[in-house]
């Protein structure tokens, strides 16, 4: 008996390290941006931010690529400048808030491309429907102590998806050819995220 209490500590000893080097990092809402870009009328840019959301980052120091994040949107809190333009964004036209109020997404890989370089794949479900999304990713090994003693990490995030994958497919046919709102929407995500 006293032979087997040795080899279970003997095991667990072995495993804690191991699982010692995943380190949990929240997101900092207020140095954290989500931004998105898609074409108005086939000549312009129209941009917007998602004011509220939450997540965090399960980082393995010894291998980042067996990482993980996840993070929840508000898509209420989506803000284009213009409150009608965002009345008829939050409207079934398009993300349809009452029914679908938030978007989710979960990491399923982390793949190194280069020096602090990686792409994040996960599944990304909004308005109901649930796609696999890659992600470019940089800046994630770097970490700095802010002046109040907290660990931190930055990462710079960027993909394309197109809304119709996603069931947002409202749309109007201009005169002239084309529509009022392009298809393929960009998304660039500045996160800042603080170490538990």
């Amino acid at each position: 008996m006293k032979n087997m209490t040795s080899i279970i500590v003997a095991a667990a000893l072995l495993i804690l390290p191991a699982l010692a080097t995943a380190s949990t990092w929240q997101i900092d809402p207020v140095h954290t941006n989500i931004q998105f870009s898609v074409r108005h009328l086939m000549i312009s840019n129209v941009k917007g931010v998602f004011h509220k959301f939450t997540g965090a980052f399960e980082i393995d120091d010894k291998d980042i690529t067996k990482s993980k994040a996840s993070s929840v949107i508000d898509v209420n809190s989506i803000d284009t400048g213009i409150e009608k333009r965002d009345e008829d964004l939050r409207s079934a036209n398009f993300f349809d808030v009452a029914k679908y109020p938030t978007m989710t997404f979960v990491s399923k890989k982390f793949t190194r491309v280069g020096a602090n370089k990686f792409k994040m794949t996960g599944d990304l479900t909004m308005h109901g429907i649930t796609r696999e999304v890659v992600l470019d990713m940089e800046g994630l090994e770097t970490v700095v102590k802010d002046p109040w003693g907290n660990m931190r990490r930055g990462v710079t995030l960027a993909t394309k998806i197109n809304r119709r994958d996603f069931g947002l497919t409202y749309n109007k046919v201009l005169e002239t050819g084309g529509v009022v709102v392009g298809d393929e929407v960009a998304i660039n995500i500045e996160v800042e995220m603080i170490k538990k």
